[in-house]
């Protein structure tokens, strides 16, 4: 005897939700039924893989290891039968993508719209994480692809989609907002930077142009989203550095505020489609690349050209 694949997704199930009541109501079965496969399969491996307590379900030594296991086994069968539909000439299905919360609610909505028109029978599962988290799971199996940046991402392959440039977000009587197209790197200089936490690859990268600029990171706030970081800049709290889609798509539908782009190299980043070396899923995650490359250019404004809120 030996867990089935059914077992092995309800213990996955039950380790990434941490409890069996939500683990059963994501996957549509009654929690008795899950919790009965579970023990089942603890049965048939001679060894507890899950400790019931109050707090929620708390995996053992041996359950930890067994869920790493299952989730490799679990991403070969669904390998297996994309390579089924590549041999029938079809890129349908499902496909899990990881984005950078920075990238995907500005770059996806469209994507998704073209590609629906493109291949209907896809379907495409969507998670945003930080940039850390994005390489757990792409390595685990929990992702088919990602979108962020390659060097982040060892032992991977990778299509580069669009080079990203970032803007200042400033309140439209901040004398940094004067004047029209890029912003000189020493404009900085002196001020203070909002950034988001920790774990975004987004706030290594303004870091870094902070103390090229003389400028320093605040260390009395850092946003949990880009939107809370350009609010506080509106308030006067700092000067909000922002990705360019971001700039784009938000940040120029306030009138209050004024974005501009910042003419230097450290002010910009490498955008890409990231996937396991070795996949059997490349042929198809590269056709999803160049929808996505052709969006991105399709959305993102010329090199040095600023945004204003509209009135």
């Amino acid at each position: 005897m030996r867990p089935t694949l059914r077992q092995l997704q309800y213990i996955v199930a039950v380790a990434e939700s941490g409890r069996f009541r939500d683990a059963a109501f994501q996957l549509g079965v009654s929690q008795p039924s899950l919790s009965e496969q579970i023990s089942d399969a603890e049965a048939q491996l001679g060894v507890t893989l899950i400790e019931r307590a109050r707090t929620g379900a708390v995996l053992t030594p041996a359950g930890a290891e067994v869920v790493r296991r299952a989730r490799i086994v679990l991403t070969q069968v669904e390998d297996l039968k994309t390579v089924a539909r590549q041999v029938a000439g079809d890129l349908a299905g499902r496909y899990r993508l990881g984005t950078l919360p920075t990238i995907g609610p500005y770059l996806l909505p469209s994507a998704v719209r073209e590609l629906h028109q493109l291949y209907p029978d896809l379907r495409l599962g969507v998670r945003e994480e930080r940039t850390i988290d994005l390489d757990e799971k792409l390595n685990d199996g929990r992702l088919d692809m990602i979108i962020s940046t390659a060097e982040d991402h060892l032992n991977s392959e990778s299509m580069q989609l669009f080079d990203e440039q970032l803007y200042v977000c400033t309140a439209s009587d901040d004398p940094i907002g004067g004047g029209d197209g890029a912003l000189k790197l020493s404009a900085l200089k002196g001020r203070e930077v909002l950034s988001l936490g920790y774990g975004h690859r987004l706030s290594t990268v303004v870091q870094k142009l902070a103390e090229a600029a003389g400028a320093h990171v605040s260390t009395e706030y850092e946003g949990t989203s880009l939107d809370a970081i350009r609010q506080m800049a509106g308030m006067g709290a700092g000067i909000a550095i922002v990705p360019s889609l971001y700039a784009v798509m938000e940040a120029s539908k306030d009138p209050d505020q004024i974005v501009r782009p910042i003419d230097h190299p450290l002010a910009r980043r490498q955008i890409s489609l990231v996937w396991r070396s070795g996949s059997p899923l490349e042929q198809n995650i590269q056709k999803l690349g160049l929808v996505f490359r052709d969006v991105a250019a399709d959305l993102l404004p010329q090199a040095g050209k600023s945004v204003k809120g509209k009135t």
